[in-house]
């Protein structure tokens, strides 16, 4: 039989594009999927969108919370779904048609493995493909190489402790670091599994001004792991960690 993926959607005030995304998922082809849309207190129409959704297909469901971040509505989606398999998807992305087959081919055949991901292509405000690097888990430490919506097992998202509540911007970044910093493998589908929009307005660019805040978090959070990998903590020029507590290491001020 083939495992159950549950496609996971959280939403806040999502009206422009949430139909569009809903749309495009529910033509992906892989035959045992359902989608979980989570509404993270929108103030817009979203939340009526999305319980039409719900409404007209049974594969869907609609859940609704107070306003609590991206980390709480994902972790809420997640705790409901059904599936051995969770997709993360932000409420106005694109997942390709063949990414799911193909992931959970992998995830099936190789317990090793926790993270399948893709390459990318970018739409709205920026075209191209989206580059990221090969996973490297010292690489990791040092800046979010995994897209989102890549495909885990939802027993690991447990084990991870799910998504921190506490982040407010690169939570999927800790996310992973938590999943992988004790071990699994990520495979790189090499194809384009996903279409990731930019906008003037995105998360993505509202997360840069966040850095200090996300620095201090992932520290306290991950303090062994970042000493294991980088020598001692992330620094703000993250790039430079490592030499950096190298240095202060050889003169005796690393803490």
């Amino acid at each position: 039989m083939t495992p159950l993926v549950s496609v996971v959607i959280p939403f806040y005030n999502m009206q422009e594009f949430l139909a569009q995304t809903i749309d495009w998922t529910l033509e992906l082809a892989y035959p045992t999927l359902e989608i979980i849309l989570v509404d993270d207190g929108s103030t817009d129409d979203s939340g009526a969108i999305a319980k039409r959704y719900a409404e007209r297909f049974e594969q869907v469901s609609f859940l609704k919370q107070a306003n609590q971040g991206v980390s709480v509505a994902r972790n809420f989606g997640i705790s409901y779904a059904g599936g051995t398999y969770i997709l993360p998807l932000d409420g106005d992305d694109r997942i390709c048609p063949r990414f799911i087959e193909e992931a959970v081919s992998i995830l099936e055949s190789r317990p090793e493995v926790k993270v399948v991901t893709a390459e990318g292509e970018f739409f709205g405000d920026k075209a191209g493909l989206r580059r990221l690097p090969e996973f490297n888990i010292n690489l990791l430490a040092r800046k979010n190489i995994l897209h989102v919506s890549a495909l885990y097992r939802k027993s690991d998202w447990r084990e991870a402790g799910g998504y921190c509540a506490e982040m407010k911007g690169r939570e999927d970044w800790d996310f992973w670091i938590a999943m992988l910093k004790n071990g699994g493998e990520v495979v790189k589908l090499p194809m384009v599994g996903y279409h990731y929009r930019i906008r003037p307005n995105s998360k993505r660019i509202q997360d840069r001004k966040l850095k200090k805040q996300v620095n201090d978090l992932l520290n306290a959070r991950h303090r062994e792991f970042f000493r294991r990998v980088l020598g001692g903590p992330l620094r703000i020029n993250r790039s430079w960690s490592r030499p950096y507590n190298k240095v202060l290491a050889f003169l005796g001020l690393l803490r």
